[in-house]
C-alpha cells in the first residue's frame, strides 16, 4: 500500500540552514504537574540525569514535530522521552530499537519505573515476541518490525509520535525510518517524529527530518563527566588470523580482565566490570577463560541469544553482598543497554558487522576494529556513577589507527530487503525521500537484479504482488520466496524450520544445515526455544502444504530456493578437506562430513583465507546435501546446454557442455558448426590480438609498408595497427575467417593476400613507387628496405648495405614522394656495422676517413681509397674487382 501523496525531493546528504540547539546541562529540574492519564515523569526520571533536559526537549516539540536529541549513554533519555511524548498526547508513541534484546529490556525497565504490568501501559513487539495490549501508550519495537509494519498502514493511524533510538549506529532500518517518516510527515501535520541518540551527526539527521529551510531543532544534553583513567595493555599475539578471532587473544583478554577486577575490588568492592567483545563465540570462550582463573567472580555473558530473564538479570544490578561481577558483552551495552555499577571497562576494540562482498555474490559478518567513537562509548560505560577506567586490549598507535566512526549498514550490505520495502512504498531506490545518505547506486543495482530474478518487481523497479507478498514475511526476500516456494515441494513445515534457521543468529556447526535442525528439534535451550517459535510464526504465513510429509532430505531444496546462484559442485578433495564451485562462479572450501558429497546447496559463503578454505578463498558456513534432481528443480533457470567453440593453437576447437552457472556439469568434444567457429575466431583476435597468427615475411613486410604510409599520408590508406585491423576484420579478414571455422589451420593462411585488400584504389597502383620492396645501389644491387614496426610512429625505413656499395652516392634516396629520407647502415666486408647515417655526402667528406683508418688493416683485400667520391661502388674485393 502505497501513501496518496508524495513529495518527490533528490535525496542527499547537504545541510542547507544551520539546526536550532537547545541545549540542557544535568544539575536540577524537573517537569511540572502530572495531567491525567500521564506518565509521572518525576517518579521515573528520579536518578536520570536527563530529567533536566525534559523542559527543554518539551518546548522544542511545541515549535517543532521533528527532534534531535543528542545525550550520552546511560543518562536516561531511553526512558524518559517516550512517556514525556505519551503524556502530551493520547495516540500511541512508538519507539524503535536497533535489537529486539534493548527493546525488550527499554520495554521493561520503562514498565517498572512506571509501577504497572508490562504489556499493559508499557509493552513490546519484536519478531516472534510481543507484550502489547488495547491501553499500551508507549510500544517499544524493532526498526524491521515499523518498517514492514507501515507497509499496511502507512498513515500509521493511531500513534501520535515515532522515536527512533539509536540513530548513530546507522542500521539500514534505521536509515530507511528516517527516509519513510519524513513522507509520512507530510501527510500528517500531528505526528511528531524524534531521533535519539549517544554520539550522533546531529545536524545531518536534522536536514534529513526537517526541510531544506527549516532543519528538525537540536537537544543537546551534556553531563558533568567523572574523570577516566586509560591504560594499554596490548596483546603479545595478533588479535586476528584468518579463522578470525585469536585463542591467544581471548586469553589475554580474559587474563586482563581478572588481573583489573581483583585491582578494582580491593578499593571498591561494590563495582563491576564489563568486557566487550565482538561476538557471542568469543564472549562464550572469554567468560570460560575468567571461570576457570577462579577469583570468586560472578562472571555473566551478556548477548542477544541469552533469554530474556539472563539478560534482565545482567541489566537489574547486583545486591550489595553479592559478588563482584565481570560481564562480558558485546557491542550491545555500548548505548543500547545500561549496565549499573560498572566502574572498569576492558575493551578488545573489535567489532562486527555485516558487509558484502559484491565480487563473489556474499554477505557475511566480519570482524575488524572497532571504531574509536565506539570505544569511546564503551569507556564511558566505567564513568556513569563515578571515576573510572579503561584498559584497552591493544596499544595506542592501533587505536589511532582505527576508523573514527562506524560506516553506515547503508553502505556495505545487501539491500535487497531494503530495496524491495522501498519499491513497496511507492518509492523504488527511495526516489524522492529525504535519506540520510543516498542509496549507493552499485549495490541498489545489485539488489535490485535480485529482486527482478524473484519476480518480486518489475522493469521498472515497482513492485508486483509477488514482491509485495515476499515483504510481508518478515525474512530476506531470498528465503520468503524458498518459504512460498518451498513449502508445496517438501511441506510448510520443515521450509519454514529451515528458514527460521538460516534467518536466525544461529551458529551451525560443521557447516551442517541438516545437523542443526536435528539438534533444534530435540533441544530446550533457549535458542532451540526461539528458533521453534519462529518456525511456528513463519509456518502460519507459508503456502497450506497438508499432505506432504516433511523429510529432512528436502532441506537443500529449501536452501537452493532461496540462493540457487549459490548451489556447488564439488571440484577438488583433499586431506584437508574439498572444494566446491558455485553456480555464481565463486569457489568456496568445505570441511568435515559435507565435503565428502558432489552437490550442495549453500546458504551461507564468506571469505576467508586459502589456508582457512582449502586454497579457494571463500569458506562455506552453512550448506546441505543436494541431489542432482533436487537441483534441477531449484535452479532451472540457471541450466544451459550450448556448444562452447575456441580458437586454440591456431584451430578451432568444439565441446559441447552443460552448465548451471558457471558449474560445468558435462563437456564432450564436437565438430563446431561455421557460425560458432567464426565467432570463436572473432572472439580469439579481441582477446588475444593478431598474435594468434603466424605472419610470413611477405606478410609482414607489406604491414609495414601500409603502415608508413597511412603514417605520412593519412587516408585513404588504410590503419593496419593491431587495434585498427582487429576493429576492421570484415573489411580484410572475412574470407580466413571462414576458412578457420571450417577447420583450415591458421598457419595455412595467406595474410599477405589479406591485407591486399585493404589496399585503396587507384592509389594502390603507386604503392611500389612510394614505399619500394628493394632499393638500387651504385653497385646495382638490389638491397631490401627494412620497414619500421606497424606500431613504432617515430623509425623510418633502414637499408643495410655494404659501405664500398656506396662509393660516390652524394643524395640520400627519399621514399613516399620524398616525405623519408632512408637510414643506411653501413656495413663492414664482415657484414658488421661500421656507420648509421641519413646524409651520405656527409660521411663521405667526413666520418669515412677515420673508418678508413680503422678498417683498410683489417679488411686489406678489400678496396678503401682515399677519395670515396671518384672510387668505382663494388661488393667485390680488389683483385676481383680487377678481373
Amino acid at each position: 500500500m502505497t501513501p496518496e501523496i508524495r513529495r518527490h525531493v533528490p535525496p542527499g546528504d547537504r545541510i542547507p540552514a544551520e539546526a536550532p540547539r537547545i541545549s540542557g546541562v544535568a544539575e536540577s529540574g524537573q517537569t511540572g504537574g502530572v495531567p491525567p492519564d500521564s506518565f509521572d515523569l518525576a517518579t521515573i526520571g528520579a536518578g536520570l540525569s536527563f530529567a533536566a533536559a525534559l523542559d527543554e526537549v518539551a518546548a522544542a516539540l511545541d515549535e517543532s514535530r521533528a527532534l534531535v536529541v543528542s545525550a550520552p549513554p546511560g543518562t536516561g533519555k531511553t526512558t524518559l522521552v517516550p512517556p514525556l511524548l505519551a503524556s502530551r498526547s493520547p495516540g500511541r508513541v512508538i519507539v524503535t530499537q536497533p535489537r529486539r534484546v534493548a527493546a525488550r529490556a527499554a520495554a521493561r525497565r520503562l514498565a517498572q519505573l512506571d509501577g504497572t504490568p508490562l504489556g499493559t501501559r508499557v509493552g513490546f513487539t519484536v519478531r516472534g515476541e510481543r507484550a502489547v495490549g488495547r491501553e499500551t501508550r508507549v510500544e517499544f519495537v524493532t526498526a524491521g518490525v515499523l518498517l514492514r509494519r507501515m507497509l499496511d498502514d502507512p498513515g500509521l493511524d493511531g500513534v501520535d509520535a515515532v522515536l527512533i533510538d539509536e540513530v548513530h549506529e546507522r542500521a539500514v532500518e534505521t536509515d530507511l525510518l528516517i527516509g519513510l517518516l519524513s513522507e509520512v510527515r507530510e501527510l500528517r501535520d500531528d505526528l511528531h517524529v524524534v531521533a535519539m541518540s549517544a554520539t550522533l551527526d546531529a545536524e545531518r539527521i536534522a536536514a534529513a527530518l526537517g526541510t531544506d529551510d527549516d532543519p528538525a531543532p537540536i537537544v543537546d544534553h551534556d553531563v558533568p563527566a567523572f574523570p577516566l583513567a586509560e591504560r594499554w595493555a596490548p596483546s603479545p599475539v595478533p588479535r586476528l588470523d584468518e579463522r578470525g578471532v585469536t585463542r591467544g587473544f581471548l586469553e589475554h583478554v580474559a587474563a586482563t580482565a581478572v588481573a583489573g577486577a581483583q585491582d578494582l575490588v580491593r578499593t571498591e568492592p561494590a563495582a563491576d566490570v564489563l568486557v566487550f567483545a565482538p561476538g557471542a563465540r568469543e564472549i562464550s570462550e572469554i567468560a570460560r577463560r575468567i571461570r576457570d582463573a577462579g577469583g570468586g567472580f560472578d562472571v555473566r555473558e551478556l548477548h542477544g541469544q541469552i533469554p530474556g530473564s539472563e539478560q534482565d538479570a545482567v541489566i537489574r544490578g547486583r545486591a550489595p553482598a553479592d559478588p563482584p561481577r565481570i560481564i562480558v558483552t558485546t557491542s550491545l551495552a555500548e548505548s543500547s543497554l545500561t549496565v549499573p555499577g560498572v566502574r572498569l571497562v576492558v575493551d578488545t576494540c573489535l567489532s562486527r558487522h555485516p558487509q558484502r562482498d559484491a565480487a563473489r555474490g556474499m554477505t557475511g559478518l566480519v570482524t575488524t576494529a572497532a571504531p574509536r567513537s565506539s570505544c569511546v562509548q564503551r569507556a564511558g560505560r566505567a564513568t556513569r556513577q563515578g571515576p573510572g577506567m579503561v584498559i584497552r586490549c591493544i596499544d595506542e598507535r592501533s587505536y589511532a589507527a582505527a576508523p573514527a566512526r562506524p560506516v553506515p549498514e547503508i553502505a556495505v550490505v545487501d539491500l535487497a530487503d531494503a530495496a524491495l520495502l522501498l519499491a513497496c512504498w511507492g518509492a523504488p531506490g527511495a526516489t524522492g525521500l529525504r535519506m540520510i545518505d543516498p542509496l549507493p547506486i552499485d549495490r541498489l543495482a545489485e539488489a535490485v537484479d535480485v529482486l527482478h530474478g524473484l519476480g518480486a518487481v518489475d522493469e521498472v523497479g515497482r513492485a508486483t504482488p509477488e514482491g509485495r507478498a515476499l515483504a510481508r514475511i518478515p525474512t530476506d526476500p531470498r528465503l520468503a520466496r524458498a518459504l512460498r516456494d518451498g513449502s508445496p515441494v517438501v511441506g510448510s513445515r520443515l521450509a519454514s524450520e529451515v528458514v527460521a534457521l538460516l534467518g536466525g543468529d544461529l551458529r551451525i556447526a560443521e557447516a551442517d544445515v541438516v545437523q542443526a535442525l536435528v539438534t533444534l528439534r530435540g533441544g530446550r535451550t533457549p535458542e532451540a526455544r526461539r528458533w521453534r517459535s519462529d518456525a511456528d510464526r513463519l509456518e502460519r504465513m507459508a503456502p497450506d502444504a497438508r499432505g506432504i510429509r516433511p523429510d529432512l532430505d528436502g532441506v537443500g531444496v529449501v536452501i537452493a530456493l532461496a540462493f540457487p546462484e549459490r548451489i556447488a559442485r564439488r571440484v577438488e578433495r583433499s586431506a584437508e578437506g574439498a572444494t566446491f564451485m558455485l553456480a555464481s562462479g565463486t569457489r568456496a572450501g568445505v570441511r568435515g562430513p559435507l565435503a565428502a558429497v558432489e552437490w550442495l546447496a549453500v546458504a551461507d559463503v564468506a571469505r576467508a583465507s586459502a589456508r582457512a578454505a582449502a586454497g579457494s578463498g571463500a569458506i562455506v558456513r552453512s550448506a546441505a546435501v543436494l541431489t542432482e534432481v533436487q537441483m534441477e528443480l531449484a535452479a532451472s533457470h540457471l541450466m544451459t546446454d550450448r556448444v562452447e567453440a575456441t580458437f586454440v593453437d591456431g584451430r578451432v576447437q568444439a565441446r559441447r557442455e552443460r552448465r548451471v552457472g558457471a558449474i560445468l556439469r558435462s563437456s564432450a568434444p564436437v565438430k563446431a558448426s561455421v557460425a560458432e567457429g567464426r565467432d570463436a575466431v572473432r572472439r580469439a583476435l579481441r582477446r588475444d590480438g593478431l598474435r594468434v597468427f603466424t605472419w610470413s615475411d611477405a606478410a609482414v613486410a607489406l604491414r609495414r609498408r601500409l603502415s608508413l604510409l597511412r603514417r605520412e599520408l593519412g587516408d585513404p590508406w588504410p590503419d593496419v595497427s593491431d587495434s585498427g585491423l582487429v576493429e576492421n576484420l570484415d573489411a580484410w579478414l572475412a574470407s580466413e575467417i571462414d576458412a578457420l571455422a571450417g577447420g583450415t589451420p591458421a598457419n595455412r593462411l595467406d595474410l599477405s593476400s589479406a591485407l591486399r585488400r585493404l589496399l585503396p584504389w587507384p592509389e594502390a597502383a603507386r604503392l611500389d613507387e612510394l614505399t619500394p620492396e628493394r632499393l638500387e645501389v651504385p653497385s646495382g644491387s638490389r638491397v631490401r628496405i627494412d620497414y619500421p614496426d606497424s606500431d613504432d610512429d617515430t623509425a623510418r625505413p633502414v637499408v643495410a648495405v655494404k659501405l664500398q656499395e656506396c662509393f660516390g652516392w652524394a643524395d640520400t634516396p627519399r621514399l613516399v614522394d620524398g616525405r623519408v629520407p632512408v637510414l643506411f647502415h653501413l656495413l663492414s666486408p664482415a657484414g658488421r656495422p661500421l656507420a648509421v647515417t641519413d646524409d651520405l655526402a656527409s660521411f663521405w667528406s667526413g666520418p669515412y676517413s677515420q673508418v678508413r683508418a680503422e678498417m683498410r688493416g683489417r679488411y686489406p683485400k678489400h678496396p678503401w681509397p682515399e677519395d670515396p667520391w671518384a672510387a668505382a661502388p663494388t661488393r667485390h674485393t680488389k683483385n676481383r674487382s680487377a678481373r
